[in-house]
């Protein structure tokens, strides 16, 4: 049984991640300050007696001994959330990498950086590659989340280099699954609730832009198979599906799977908004043996049934 911290516990990713540790037999502790995590994602677990629920923001040092590994994912991880207070935004990015590390520096922990496909900002080399420096805007209404991860990155490394803390980065790339928030701004769950409540469905732009979507299933087996390489193998590594769809085709899919008297409605794009975004991963088949696995409608279908049982929860 290993001791693992998860920052960001409480989240949509992080309480994917908390289950899939507490099933595998680990002591999990989930260190979350509830800014846009949930404690009904980690509700299931909250009579686990391997399982520890702390409210804590990781601007701050947090102390605790024996520590195996770390998974470093506190962050707002949607546009509405990270721009509604930009500042704390990179403030967890970046002083939460530094106090993750210094606790895995004490620890002698093993620690990964749930980083993402927005360090290649508008990208101009497609698909996305991880020796691609990126195309981002620093002064952008985004950078506050895209320069925060970038800078998660830079001190990850630094740290390695000089304190030969054993590190993982990986890049997570647009991914859904049960336990969005019905109001989390990205676009499945957007246009799945819109869907749902046969209001117009928002498109910004032409609907032309792509996204590839990626199940968030897929995402955890990944990020566990990644902390469990040999230590050489620090990344980054891409964690997305290839499948690339244009937002058109997604407002299609979810109309067609809800059977949504839905209309489409056109609005202008938003600033610095990527026209495309879809991850090579030959590195992740090489060196993790991974890659997704389940289909696009099929991962549509089980957040589908979840919106709907969410509104009749609530």
């Amino acid at each position: 049984m290993k001791k693992i911290l998860v920052s960001g516990g409480a989240g949509f990713i992080g309480s994917h991640l908390c289950t899939r540790l507490i099933n595998e037999g680990h002591h999990v502790i989930c260190l979350d300050n509830l800014f846009t995590g949930v404690e009904t994602n980690i509700e299931h677990l909250k009579n686990n007696s391997h399982f520890e629920f702390v409210n804590h923001d990781v601007e701050f040092p947090y102390l605790i001994e024996g520590l195996d590994e770390i998974y470093n994912l506190a962050c707002p991880a949607s546009p509405i959330h990270y721009q509604y207070d930009a500042i704390k935004t990179i403030k967890t990015s970046v002083l939460g990498a530094i106090n993750m590390l210094g606790l895995a520096k004490k620890t002698n922990a093993k620690i990964l950086q749930a980083s993402t496909s927005e360090v290649y900002g508008d990208p101009v080399v497609h698909p996305q590659v991880e020796s691609y420096w990126g195309n981002v805007n620093p002064i952008g209404i985004r950078s506050c989340y895209d320069e925060g991860k970038r800078c998660s990155e830079t001190l990850f490394m630094d740290y390695h280099r000089q304190n030969n803390i054993r590190i993982k980065i990986i890049r997570i790339f647009n991914t859904y699954g049960p336990r969005m928030l019905p109001n989390d701004g990205r676009v499945v769950s957007n246009f799945v609730v819109q869907a749902l409540q046969n209001h117009d469905i928002t498109i910004y732009g032409t609907g032309d832009q792509t996204r590839s979507f990626q199940y968030i299933d897929d995402l955890i087996e990944g990020m566990v198979r990644m902390m469990n390489t040999e230590d050489e193998f620090i990344g980054p590594v891409n964690l997305g599906n290839p499948n690339e769809f244009s937002i058109l085709e997604l407002a299609e899919k979810v109309i067609q799977l809800t059977g949504s008297k839905s209309k489409l409605v056109f609005k202008p794009l938003p600033h610095d908004d990527p026209k495309q975004r879809q991850p090579d991963i030959t590195l992740a088949k090489e060196k993790l043996n991974w890659q997704p696995t389940i289909e696009l409608g099929d991962g549509l279908q089980k957040i589908v049934e979840y919106f709907k049982e969410y509104r009749y929860r609530n």
